[in-house]
């Protein structure tokens, strides 16, 4: 405690306003901490006689403002200490709700009525993202009509209702099919599913791009074709207003097409209709491939989940030697109390510790080789994408350039003027032109216009791809190689899980894993003992 200060004039209610904010700020959080020392820090403030000496000369200020920029100073640095306890305790408490939730969900009969409520709210709200993600994938997927698409949809979420709440091996099958995805048959699972998702949306589309191109093609041949013929009888047509004058000269004109001109634009009409219902057919063909291999394998991939997660839940509670490599918190405890902590010393290099989170370099090597294998996957997927992106431009470009293709206007003007002379060989001798008389004279004019494109034919859109499908199959694939990741982790998660739910088998295994290790101890010992023992020389 400082010497008692003279007497300042201060007043005692602008120290208290000066740190009301800071009270008000902290009394909530740690009243023992910085509220004892706000009240300390008033009661020295505050002058022990009021009023004795005068005012004026004997204000010591500086030293005061001294003190209360420290205080300010020292509360400034509580601070983030203070937000990260409650930081921490907010964690530690939602954590602690969790784990109570998961004994809940994991209990095969609950203990108490409190238990018993919350496991009916997590199947109920299980049941109904089922229900929901079922109804949206028969309706967006299957094209399953609203009527019909609810009506199965609610079937299956009281199916999966009742299946939660009255058997507990389905919640844990339930729980294991979400660390199943992690393992290797769970990446098999979202690679497949990815590669479909991938062409059921982009062959399509291509083959539609590919339509466009032909459906303009077909037009530019079609109107090319008909404006050729509608040439050629034009000019027919004027070769037959000069027979006349033909015939008076003794020379005719003759212009006629080489074959039937009605035949040649059906042959080629045939060809380019049989073009475009080929490729029709095969886009129609795809569209209904794409559809129902989607069906089945979305299918696929929830049985293969499901399987998946029963085989391993088959084995691990039938075979004790399945999948006990794990040296979890139950087997330290049970060897601690037989005494046998030295069966872990060394540890055999096939156990993995179940709370670390270091990978071996085993482990890591095995990723980056696999890592590799899913980067050629996603290369192949950036060239489907593009090759769609190029289509859809090819198909663009052709139908704008069929669009913007001119119609030409043709004018053909035909004048034959014919005249004759009588001796024209006289005005010749004498060297002045000859006199000429008119005797026939013609002037037709014919007008038509040269279409590229039918006007009958009407040109097929260009399809934009679709950007979510290859988004999300290399959502899929990304997925799938964090999962090489995570595999290790993973695998020790579908452990727990099914720890959790069957704590008695998990006993016996762990009774198992105990005696294995201590016969692995005795033959090692029983190894050593003959390389200690003296020779006998």
């Amino acid at each position: 405690m400082t010497a008692p200060m003279p007497p300042t004039c201060v007043p005692e209610e602008s120290i208290h306003g000066g740190l009301l904010g800071w009270g008000v700020l902290l009394a909530g959080t740690r009243h023992g901490d910085v509220g004892g020392e706000v009240s300390t820090f008033q009661e020295e403030l505050v002058p022990e006689q009021p009023g004795s000496g005068p005012q004026g000369d004997d204000c010591t200020k500086a030293p005061l403002e001294g003190r209360v920029w420290a205080e300010e100073d020292k509360l400034f640095r509580c601070i983030p200490a203070m937000q990260w306890r409650f930081w921490h305790l907010g964690l530690c408490k939602a954590l602690a709700s969790l784990q109570a939730t998961w004994n809940a969900f994991s209990q095969p009969v609950p203990a108490s009525c409190g238990q018993l409520l919350t496991q009916l709210l997590l199947c109920g709200s299980l049941a109904a993202a089922a229900t929901g993600l079922a109804h949206r994938w028969l309706v967006s997927s299957l094209f399953y009509s609203l009527q019909s698409s609810a009506i199965v949809a609610t079937v299956c979420g009281f199916l999966v209702f009742l299946g939660l709440g009255l058997v507990p091996p389905v919640r844990c099958l339930f729980a294991l099919m979400v660390p199943t995805l992690g393992t290797e048959q769970g990446r098999r699972l979202l690679l497949s599913y990815s590669t479909a998702t991938l062409v059921i949306a982009v062959v399509p589309n291509i083959l539609a791009n590919v339509g466009a191109a032909g459906q303009v093609l077909r037009c530019v041949t079609e109107g090319s074709l008909e404006s050729l013929l509608n040439t050629t009888h034009q000019l027919h047509a004027a070769s037959r207003a000069l027979d006349p004058v033909g015939h008076a000269g003794s020379r005719g004109l003759t212009l006629k097409p080489e074959g039937n001109g009605s035949t040649l634009r059906l042959h080629m009409l045939k060809a380019t209709q049989q073009i475009l219902e080929d490729f029709s057919g095969l886009e129609s063909l795809a569209q209904a491939a794409a559809l129902g291999i989607q069906q089945v394998v979305t299918g696929l991939f929830l049985l293969g989940l499901l399987v998946e997660s029963a085989w391993y839940l088959h084995h691990y509670l039938t075979d004790l030697r399945f999948d006990n490599i794990y040296a979890t918190q139950q087997l330290a405890q049970r060897l601690a109390q037989a005494q046998a902590s030295h069966l872990l010393a060394p540890p055999p290099a096939w156990l993995l510790w179940a709370a670390r989170l270091k990978l071996s370099q085993g482990e890591l090597l095995s990723c980056l080789l696999r890592l590799g294998l899913l980067t050629l996957l996603l290369v192949a997927t950036a060239v489907m994408a593009a090759a769609d992106h190029v289509a859809f431009l090819l198909a663009q470009a052709a139908v704008d350039w069929a669009q913007k293709l001119p119609t030409v206007p043709i004018t053909l003007t035909v004048q034959y003027d014919a005249v004759y002379t009588v001796l024209g060989f006289v005005p010749f001798l004498f060297n002045q032109p000859p006199q000429e008389n008119p005797f026939l004279s013609s002037h037709s004019s014919y007008q038509w216009e040269l279409r590229f494109t039918a006007a009958g034919c009407h040109l097929l859109p260009a399809q934009r791809p679709r950007a979510a499908a290859p988004l999300v199959a290399g959502a899929l694939q990304l997925l799938a190689g964090c999962t090489l990741l995570l595999d290790t982790y993973a695998r020790r998660l579908r452990h727990a899980i099914a720890a959790s739910f069957f704590t008695a088998q998990e006993a016996r295994r762990i009774r198992y894993l105990h005696a294995r290790l201590q016969r692995r101890y005795d033959r090692h010992r029983s190894q050593q003992l003959p390389l200690g023992a003296p020779s006998c020389s």
